[in-house]
């Protein structure tokens, strides 16, 4: 790991970075708890371990002051009526921001707060979302291909993945014949 100026690229057609430090495979066994429809869960786990999702990360030192960057690419698909997703977490210190850049694909990324605020916001090529301190995220693929992002937090920002598995997310998106839905989500439950 170098402490001088550095670049990469993006491949312009797919997305992907020239370098990377980490690959990250999320596979379907890894949000066992997070779809709502738990049955057709089951029977496309029983089936086939699929890759939900695939993390590219370039690592800096966990330290203020530093970024982490990379890119994720969520595939398409659905879990029953739910489209393929994110863990989604909050940052492990609450009070940092994150940045998403859309390359390619269409989808959502669902926010909530501690306090119980939900917003969503649509991803489209080129469009930049910035999620502010304390806001717990969730991308959402809701296109027929890869959806593909950049992003960018402080390198000391950690994550909080236990408690959306808990609790989960205040909003669900399903697809509906009109297109996707924001739904409330009826196993939601307040963090204790």
């Amino acid at each position: 790991m170098t402490n001088r100026p550095f670049n990469y690229d993006l491949d312009p057609s797919t997305g992907l970075p020239s370098r990377y430090d980490h690959h990250t495979l999320r596979k379907l066994s890894s949000m066992a708890g997070q779809f709502f429809d738990q049955a057709a869960y089951q029977q496309l786990l029983e089936q086939e371990d699929v890759v939900l999702y695939e993390v590219y990360e370039l690592s800096r030192p966990a330290v203020s002051g530093e970024l982490i960057s990379g890119i994720s690419v969520i595939h398409p698909g659905r879990v029953g009526d739910e489209f393929f997703m994110t863990k989604g977490h909050f940052h492990a210190l609450l009070e940092t921001a994150e940045v998403y850049v859309v390359l390619h694909g269409q989808g959502m990324m669902v926010m909530e707060n501690p306090e119980g605020d939900c917003s969503v916001e649509t991803y489209q090529p080129g469009r930049v979302i910035y999620v502010p301190p304390r806001w717990a995220h969730r991308s959402v693929n809701t296109g027929p291909d890869d959806l593909v992002f950049f992003w960018v937090y402080p390198a000391n920002a950690g994550h909080d993945y236990g408690t959306i598995e808990r609790q989960g997310f205040h909003k669900l998106v399903i697809a509906s014949t009109s297109g996707p839905q924001i739904l409330d989500n009826p196993r939601w439950k307040p963090a204790s």
